[in-house]
């Protein structure tokens, strides 16, 4: 089969040819139609020290995708050849204290779909079959393969109450424009997103953003004049790892109110501790989507009008996949898929 490894100790990745997966016990193999590209995949294909550290040459990455059972291993119950499916991309051990409690997205053993274990930019995956996640009819290819992203941000929009809340969020990357329709569909009041790329920007207003606005353009206190806020943001949803963004939040946030994190810093960062003590906030860690909660979760809003197929910016045969991941590299995109079609 086709899949497109790192083959080398260097940037970039190869589409190569190599072994199709055979299904182990409780598991079963997925024929991928579609498969999105993350910022995982980036630093993978970068090869950075993360990547150096984490990767094993000559694996199959990437884990957003979408795709039908074609094998079915044994002891597999309730899935069957033909299922529409896509899947959690975090396999977890299901014997420590968290999976035994039913907080399987705390597991400290957790493994990665296309990090830890071969991954799904190829024709075929192998997945135990708890972890798949079966396709309503009305749910295209094209969102079953961001559904995994959609849970990032599902995680992260709905760890705390929205209801007319004013939210601002950090970071218009895909999980930061998805965070952003959420807000909007489960009732926010006002809704400010901040970036530094126009494009992104423009995408925040079409998902639902009050207010789009440029880092360094408009002091965010004007905004908060200029909408009428009378006591500051309710929710701040950091999505983009920069110190700054966090700085923004703490500085612009109401006392009592709570801050979500999902980005990523690239290195440890000082923080204004007298902001969160003083001002009282609640601070949380977002890492995942929580097992299978968030997925029923997203699939319901889906079902009930929640529109992310704006996010989709982009799609390439996986023959074009250096233009794919040049596209999102150079910021002028929402998410990026690739088609497995043959």
């Amino acid at each position: 089969m086709r899949a497109l490894i790192k083959s080398g100790d260097g940037p970039g990745l190869t589409l190569e040819e190599i072994p199709a997966p055979v299904p182990g016990i409780n598991e079963v193999v997925i024929d991928v139609k579609r498969a999105s590209i993350c910022g995982t995949d980036l630093h993978i294909f970068d090869w950075d020290d993360w990547a150096r550290r984490t990767i094993s040459i000559g694996m199959a990455v990437g884990h957003e995708f979408a795709g039908v059972i074609s094998a079915v291993g044994d002891e597999v119950i309730g899935l069957g050849i033909g299922d529409r499916v896509s899947a959690e991309g975090h396999i977890t051990c299901g014997h420590c204290r968290n999976c035994r409690a039913g907080r399987r997205h705390y597991c400290r053993n957790a493994e990665g779909i296309g990090v830890n274990r071969a991954g799904a930019f190829a024709d075929q995956v192998a997945v135990p079959a708890v972890n798949v996640f079966p396709l309503p009819d009305d749910i295209t290819d094209d969102v079953g393969s961001i559904l995994d992203p959609l849970g990032n941000a599902t995680h992260t929009a709905l760890s705390f109450d929205l209801v007319g809340e004013d939210v601002l969020i950090t970071g218009a990357g895909p999980i930061g424009l998805m965070a952003t329709a959420i807000a909007r569909h489960v009732g926010a009041r006002y809704i400010v997103v901040t970036d530094i790329i126009d494009y992104r920007l423009a995408l925040a207003e079409k998902m639902g953003a009050d207010r789009a606005v440029k880092v360094g353009d408009t002091p965010l206190e004007t905004i908060e004049h200029d909408l009428g806020m009378v006591e500051a943001f309710d929710v701040g949803l950091e999505m983009s790892g920069a110190p700054a963004a966090l700085s923004a939040i703490l500085r612009t946030i109401n006392h009592g109110a709570n801050i979500a994190l999902l980005g990523i810093p690239s290195g440890p960062f000082e923080i204004d501790w007298n902001q969160v003590i003083f001002k009282g906030l609640t601070l949380k860690g977002i890492y995942g989507r929580r097992m299978f909660e968030t997925w029923y979760k997203m699939t319901s809003m889906l079902h009930s009008g929640l529109d992310i197929t704006r996010v989709i910016t982009h799609r390439f045969p996986v023959e074009q996949y250096q233009e794919a991941f040049e596209t999102v590299r150079g910021g002028k995109a929402g998410k990026v898929i690739l088609d497995w079609g043959r």
